[in-house]
């Protein structure tokens, strides 16, 4: 299948292009209309009243920039035409949220069938990199902005010397082309980095490694994106090999102290024309050969993190020029430090989910910001989201009839991003939103296990542990139970006494290794529940087991008597039954489809007993009884 996930025909009516009467007319599947070079007469019939947006801000705009020169009026939002340099996949959705407000598009991109020329107003073919052509480029826009970084940043400075508007600033983009430059930009600023240092020769680089140690990354200054212009050194020997991969040093490099994160996190940052910014929650970002494969919002990390987090991420996009929206990639270390990777002036891979998560997607945040309208709300609509990018596994295969399916539930439709398929490029996206991290992980699974002939083990979601083997028979109910509802679980013994490191690494590592709820058998004297409970925020559950001495009252009272701040809750006696469907409801109570699924079985057991009263009121007691025999 390579890179297509689900091939079916997508409905004519999903197309962005047709489906707004904010834009010119055109019918469904119309070329676009190509640059002719040629001025067109001013824009002079008002605009109709303004279209309802997703987003809650008032569409009044705040100093808008002068209109462009050309071209029909466009009756949306505004008048002025945005120029964009670049046609990829950035640039198709920039598109499509622009048809949405009525806004008219131009794009510059020197491929003719780039993914944003199907959705755009207009497509200039030209290079984004030729300073004649962005000249020519500019006389048609009232406002310049980028979908790639990779322009040519000096003719947008002396564009802006000339009164030409382009957001974000030149010198933004400057900064972020190069990533040395962007390091030095951010650490005077007191913003938290690696520790990076610039290098030439050789010698320079083993200094660096004697200073920084080993693995040492070592980066490219410019072109470097989706992990191409980066190497690792694993020691002094590879050194020079790594020089020779990223082209040598007459390309620019430098060198970062190898950070060992636990996550890696981003922030969108929008910031308006005025300099007030607003942050989309931070989002846990999952990557593949160093490429964003998998987001996740919100990120499961505490609320303090994500404070920081946004903290570090407003700070550094406020030390920059310009409006529009951008990407803050961040490392969150072991000892909960964040530092700053890098930073993208554009929409980014880690806010694609935007799009069908929150009220306002990146790409029209992106419009409203260097157009000067009020920048709308950036917050989730729904409790949790997750973006799945889908690359493509093969060079230069055509992938036309990619297309994803939209269904109810939260999984949205995207259309195909690139014509040809390219070796671990982008070639489309799926963004599923639910009522909780569990319940869209668990559909993105089914997804890709529907999709592949080899599927991933699913990883356990209880921990059912116990003193000893001769506990099983009371604990096998528990498994039996959580098997019932099909929910993943793990068994193992963990004794408080005789393996009290093996308990103790157990319970703090696992909320990191996915588990939800513990239950925890408790023989004599019922030390393993409470001390796995004073060793983790999960819920355990304790199951009192018999025992031939005290007939389980010790672990029973024992549990129960846990001091205040440690919470362990319980069931009778042996009933690891009770156990195992109160860790159901536990998971239920975020996991709509388990929810169900608990209410059916409540169902099912009340139906029981009224059958049951039924039977006992037609026959009467003694033929019932019989009937028991």
């Amino acid at each position: 299948m390579h890179a297509r996930l689900l091939s079916v025909p997508s409905p004519a009516s999903t197309s962005p292009s047709s489906s707004s009467p904010y834009l010119p007319s055109a019918s469904a599947g119309a070329r676009p209309r190509r640059a002719s070079w040629k001025p067109r007469g001013p824009a002079s019939a008002p605009p109709p009243p303004l279209p309802s947006l997703r987003a809650r801000a008032s569409m009044q705009p705040a100093a808008l920039p002068h209109d462009g020169q050309g071209g029909p009026p466009v009756h949306g939002v505004t008048n002025t035409v945005v120029g964009v340099l670049g046609g990829g996949q950035l640039g198709k959705m920039l598109c499509q949220a622009a048809s949405q407000m009525g806004i008219r598009i131009i794009i510059l991109d020197p491929l003719p069938g780039c993914p944003a020329s199907s959705v755009c107003d207009e497509h200039v073919v030209g290079s984004f990199t030729d300073g004649d052509t962005i000249r020519e480029f500019a006389k048609r826009c009232g406002v310049l902005t980028v979908e790639i970084e990779h322009v040519d940043a000096a003719t947008l400075e002396r564009l802006e010397k000339q009164g030409v508007d382009c957001e974000p600033k030149a010198s933004t983009i400057m900064i972020i082309q190069d990533k040395y430059r962007q390091k030095r930009h951010f650490s005077k600023r007191g913003i938290p980095l690696p520790d990076f240092m610039e290098v030439d020769t050789l010698h320079s680089m083993e200094e660096a490694g004697e200073k920084f140690g080993y693995p040492l990354m070592v980066k490219s200054k410019r072109l470097a994106y989706d992990g191409r212009g980066n190497a690792v050194a694993k020691n002094k020997e590879e050194l020079s090999s790594v020089v020779a991969s990223l082209g040598g040093f007459e390309r620019g490099l430098y060198v970062e102290r190898w950070t060992p994160f636990v996550k890696e996190l981003s922030v969108i940052v929008a910031r308006s024309r005025d300099s007030s910014t607003v942050c989309y929650p931070v989002v846990e970002t999952i990557h593949k050969e160093n490429i964003c494969h998998v987001v996740e919002a919100p990120a499961e990390v505490p609320d303090k993190i994500k404070k920081l987090a946004t903290s570090v991420a407003e700070k550094a996009i406020k030390s920059l020029e310009g409006a529009g929206v951008f990407a803050v990639e961040l490392f969150l270390t072991e000892d909960n430090q964040i530092l700053l990777n890098e930073v993208a002036p554009r929409p980014h891979n880690s806010g694609h989910h935007t799009i069908e998560s929150c009220y306002t997607s990146q790409y029209e945040q992106h419009l409203r910001a260097i157009l000067g309208l009020p920048l709308g709300d950036p917050s989730m609509k729904a409790p949790a989201a997750i973006m799945y990018n889908i690359l493509g596994e093969d060079e230069g295969e055509a992938a036309d009839s990619f297309w994803l399916i939209s269904l109810s539930g939260g999984l949205k439709h995207s259309r195909r991003i690139s014509p040809l398929m390219r070796k671990q490029r982008k070639m489309g996206h799926i963004t599923i939103v639910g009522s909780s991290k569990i319940s869209v992980k668990s559909r993105l699974d089914n997804l890709l296990q529907s999709n592949s002939s080899d599927p991933k083990e699913v990883s356990p979601r209880v921990a059912i542990i116990m003193g000893s083997q001769s506990d099983l028979p009371v604990m096998k109910d528990a498994e039996r139970v959580l098997k019932e509802f099909n929910i993943p679980c793990e068994q193992t013994i963990v004794s408080a006494h005789r393996t009290p490191e093996r308990m103790y690494d157990y319970a703090k590592s696992a909320k990191d290794r996915g588990f939800e709820v513990i239950i925890a058998g408790a023989g004599g004297a019922a030390h393993l529940p409470g001390m796995v409970a004073s060793l983790t925020s999960l819920p355990v559950i304790g199951v009192p087991i018999k025992t031939s001495t005290l007939s389980g009252f010790d672990s029973l009272l024992s549990i129960v008597q846990m001091p205040k701040g440690i919470p362990v809750a319980t069931v009778a006696i042996g009933n690891a039954e009770n156990a195992g469907l109160l860790a159901v409801r536990i998971l239920a109570a975020r996991d709509p489809e388990l929810w169900d699924r608990v209410t059916k079985y409540q169902n099912d057991l009340r139906d029981m007993v009224l059958e049951t009263a039924e039977r006992l009121e037609d026959l009467g007691s003694q033929e019932f009884l019989k009937g028991m025999a």
